[in-house]
């Protein structure tokens, strides 16, 4: 059985890829960037699997491709 992914938050998402955060976020609206998840009220993380992968090769990571991964 796989381990499930984990969710890493904002801090850790920056440190990671290096990006500052207003790029990250426009990289998102752009679709070039993992979206968010909503966690609990006032708090969003990121799947760990979806920075990995985003890491590896950011020029080729799409959000329509990261959703066809999840289904």
């Amino acid at each position: 059985m796989p381990e499930p992914d984990r969710i890493i938050r904002l801090r850790t998402v920056l440190t990671r890829t290096g990006l500052s955060r207003s790029t990250m976020y426009r990289k998102i609206a752009e679709g070039t960037f993992p979206a968010q998840l909503k966690i609990s009220v006032n708090g969003a993380g990121w799947r760990e699997s979806d920075i990995n992968r985003w890491v590896a090769d950011p020029h080729s990571w799409h959000a329509r491709e990261a959703r066809k991964d999840c289904d």
